[in-house]
């Protein structure tokens, strides 16, 4: 029987993988450790691996060690992979693979909810009611139909986003290279300037590559509208969480909603109640009532959970009858 060893898994993943390894005849067996030069040694004897962490996997040993046990794959149970020295594992003959769409609804309906939250002003709204004022000033809102969208990223994840403000009215723009022609009733395609200065929402989901690192950043917040809100539900550096504080700060526009940020990877999935953050972009953000911050709960969904643990380890399986998988992943590089 092969063996599986799937590293940092939470309670709440074990069902659906107790259920994938009845179904295919594996041995799964899971820890609740992060992968390292180290804890790479626990998948000695094993015939192939599945990480899932925020941490970073850049050492070259870890690659080194795995090829040395057999290992023919490295399989991460996320989108994300820019924690992943893709390149080192590609020189140990090792076939990185992650999971490209586990549920776009998942994240399109935290877009959603978080767009609500910041056009009906609830974090104003709560801020005073909690010293008894119930007033009314300032909250007047605007209604979705009558705003724009502008998604940067149509992608699997931006197209739902996109459908979703669609079916409640709103005009939705996008920016991406590649158009869709499913999407031709849904969007209408757009340059990032002529996004960044119409879009009432901006919403990013693009993936994190040397061309989108800080791609929302002092220049292109101001571009932005005075009234317009900016969510980001893809990757932290995506933004430039200091360019973001000033841009709040000096009322260049309206509110924010994050779902990742920069520094997540020591503070997302922890319980740090009475410690330091240790972020200090991230504190001032928290404090402000025109801003909702979501610890990386866009995927966090039943249906997404399921999904992530069976395509991820549905890839293993495929590597290891020696056929291709579809969700192979390689190292970016500028230009790419």
């Amino acid at each position: 029987m092969r063996k599986i060893l799937m590293y940092t898994v939470r309670p709440d993943e074990h069902p659906a993988i107790r259920a994938w390894a009845r179904k295919n005849g594996y041995q799964v067996d899971t820890n609740t450790e992060p992968m390292t030069a180290d804890t790479a040694e626990l998948a000695k004897g094993y015939d192939g691996v599945v990480v899932q962490q925020h941490a970073p996997m850049n050492d070259p040993e870890i690659f080194k060690k795995l090829k040395s046990y057999g290992m023919k794959q490295y399989t991460t149970r996320t989108t994300g992979y820019e924690n992943i020295n893709v390149k080192a594992a590609e020189e140990n003959g090792l076939t990185v693979t992650n999971v490209p769409a586990y549920s776009p609804r998942s994240v399109s309906e935290l877009v959603l909810a978080h767009v609500m939250w910041l056009v009906r002003h609830m974090g104003i709204v709560t801020a005073r009611e909690a010293h008894g004022d119930f007033s009314w000033g300032g909250v007047e809102a605007k209604e979705i139909h009558t705003m724009t969208v502008g998604i940067i990223g149509a992608g699997k994840i931006g197209s739902a986003v996109a459908r979703i403000f669609r079916a409640l009215g709103s005009n939705v723009i996008a920016n991406d290279p590649i158009h869709r022609p499913e999407l031709n009733d849904t969007v209408t395609y757009v340059d990032k300037k002529t996004l960044f200065a119409t879009a009432d929402i901006v919403t990013c989901h693009t993936p994190l590559t040397p061309e989108t690192e800080h791609m929302i950043n002092k220049d292109t917040l101001k571009s932005m509208k005075k009234s317009a809100f900016l969510i980001n539900c893809s990757r932290g550096q995506v933004v430039d969480t200091g360019a973001l504080v000033d841009a709040l700060n000096n009322k260049e526009i309206a509110g924010a909603a994050i779902d990742t940020f920069e520094g997540e990877e020591k503070i997302v999935q922890n319980d740090l109640s009475g410690k330091p953050l240790n972020n200090d972009n991230l504190e001032k953000l928290l404090a402000m009532p025109n801003v909702n911050v979501s610890p990386h709960v866009g995927f966090y969904t039943e249906v997404a959970v399921e999904n992530m643990v069976d395509i991820a380890l549905d890839d293993v399986a495929t590597i290891l009858d020696g056929k291709k998988s579809l969700h192979e992943v390689h190292a970016l590089t500028k230009g790419n």
